[in-house]
């Protein structure tokens, strides 16, 4: 049975997409079949690992490979089409064996009004009952179909319909996060909106009409994992001052009003398992510090490979310099490394 991650902060630039390929990798690493979502209609998982820089690659892509894209795999609810939805065909990851893509597409926002309608649960449902439990039936049957261990879904910046299905059909969620002001705020605002997504799901799995569609909409099991908070300056070890402020401002901020309200709702895991699995991030729901990849995340992105799995001929230094990239490599490993082996740790008890 595999275990659906959904990555979610509707604060952009806090590194979901190259997360989730290196969470996706370092999974694969381990041993387990890994299916990463791109459902972020800007492609930007999908352009990383396809090494594709420009729109036009994405077109061309389509042309080639019109019904290998989350959008195509959802067409059959979407679209009216006579025809029930079934799993399409995944990328593998070149250089890691294990570890599969299922492309997004540019135009899935699309489908964000009709959702929308869809899911207000007004008079109009009957019509469009077969939408909301579209995107957990589709994933489900791309999972057993590559047979995967974990799903990770790569969503896009937004409080929007999509959004709110994924996340409340999945099993887990991260949150990742930066160390300034709006990711703290971020984290209020998800104290916030939350609870009314989850009283909405339940409301929906209880629904009749929802129960009798062609893809029923799901009990909601969702847990919280914790955090990722990166993208800081690291000076000897550790993060300076000024980036350590407010990382214990978002670590405060998540005990303190965070995981309460979650609790409250039955979706963050009982305080003993949080603490059993020992994070090294002196929190209890942060589950990696990541600093900042400074000039070797081009040298990944050049490689569609993780910073932590770069060969040393990929640095295309040599002497000192190649000395300390190893190194840098080297930390980024444990960091990754301890990160997939908590999120594995956390997801037994999912």
């Amino acid at each position: 049975m595999h275990k659906t991650i959904a990555l979610f902060n509707h604060k952009g630039g806090v590194s979901k997409t190259t997360t989730t390929f290196n969470l996706g990798w370092m999974l694969a690493e381990m041993g387990n079949r890994v299916v990463m979502i791109d459902t972020d209609p800007q492609c930007n998982l999908t352009g990383l690992v396809l090494d594709y820089q420009q729109a036009e690659d994405l077109d061309e892509f389509y042309k080639k490979h019109p019904n290998q894209n989350i959008r195509a795999g959802l067409a059959p609810a979407f679209e009216s089409q006579p025809k029930r939805i079934e799993a399409v065909d995944c990328i593998s990851v070149k250089k890691r064996n294990g570890l599969l893509l299922l492309p997004g597409h540019v135009n899935l926002s699309e489908y964000e009004v009709t959702l929308g309608i869809a899911q207000e649960l007004s008079g109009s449902i009957q019509a469009l009952k077969n939408l909301p439990g579209a995107f957990h039936y589709f994933i489900s049957r791309v999972a057993e179909a590559n047979e995967a261990n974990f799903v990770l879904l790569d969503m896009n910046p937004s409080l929007g319909a999509i959004n709110q299905n994924l996340l409340m059909t999945s099993d887990l969620f991260l949150v990742p996060t930066a160390p300034d002001y709006f990711s703290l705020m971020a984290i209020d605002s998800l104290a916030a909106i939350l609870p009314k997504w989850i009283e909405w799901a339940r409301k929906a799995h209880s629904m009749e009409t929802l129960q009798g569609a062609a893809y029923p909409f799901p009990d909601t099991k969702l847990k919280f994992l914790g955090t990722v908070i990166q993208k800081f300056r690291p000076r000897k070890g550790k993060a300076t001052e000024g980036f350590q402020s407010w990382i214990d401002d978002i670590n405060k901020r998540v005990t303190e009003k965070l995981v309460p309200i979650l609790r409250k709702y039955g979706v963050a895991f009982d305080e003993n398992i949080y603490q059993e699995v020992e994070t090294g991030a002196a929190h209890a729901y942060c589950l990696a510090q990541i600093p900042d990849f400074n000039t070797l995340i081009a040298t990944s992105q050049s490689h569609q490979t993780p910073v932590f799995a770069l060969k040393d001929d990929m640095f295309g230094h040599s002497g000192t310099v190649l000395e300390q990239d190893k190194a840098k490599r080297d930390e980024f490993w444990e960091i990754f490394s301890l990160l997939a082996k908590r999120v594995v740790a956390l997801a037994k008890n999912a």
